[in-house]
């Protein structure tokens, strides 16, 4: 099976204001908002829009296929001094390309952006527990540093962990487990 981000009509670039609907679209999928703190049409409005206001400052990368919007993933940049070494990023995938590549590809480009082109040390990134995204963090070299139980109540009275993923960018600096062993 040929994987979209091999394709010669697939490429990245960097985020736009106009990718701003495809992202409310995308977050508006209930088998997506399940991984995203929001639940209510305000609160997806309020993430959306600060997500892609980053874009401002070439700190969020597109994936597109075939000229539309696939795929977004953003540095979500420290504005204080003490804390421009390190970053929080989300990354998104449209529900049809899930599987594709696509959420790979946008891991390795915003890894790069953020070590390249911002200097950072380390990035993090915070998902919940059974995201399918975990398996693309822990490929591409991320490794989880902290654990919250019973963070995320769903609607079916069950509670999801919150788990924090990160890269450093000085592989002797990195901690094998939680424990630092």
């Amino acid at each position: 099976m040929t994987r979209l981000s091999d394709q010669n009509e697939y490429h990245i670039r960097y985020s736009q204001q106009d990718d701003l609907p495809p992202l409310k679209e995308w977050l508006s999928h209930k088998e997506v908002q399940r991984w995203y703190p929001i639940s209510m049409e305000k609160d997806r409005e309020i993430m959306a829009k600060n997500w892609i206001g980053f874009s401002r400052y070439a700190a969020g990368l597109t994936a597109v296929y075939k000229g539309e919007p696939v795929g977004i993933a953003t540095l979500f940049l420290m504005p204080y001094r003490k804390l421009i070494h390190h970053c929080l990023f989300y990354f998104i995938v449209n529900p049809q390309y899930v599987g594709g590549g696509v959420g790979t590809s946008l891991i390795r480009n915003i890894t790069h952006l953020g070590k390249n082109y911002f200097h950072l040390e380390k990035l993090h990134i915070e998902v919940y527990e059974g995201c399918p995204g975990i398996s693309l963090l822990i490929k591409e070299g991320y490794h989880e540093v902290f654990r919250q139980e019973h963070f995320i109540k769903e609607s079916d009275g069950t509670y999801l962990a919150r788990i924090v993923y990160e890269t450093l960018f000085n592989a002797e600096e990195i901690p094998r487990s939680i424990d630092g062993k």
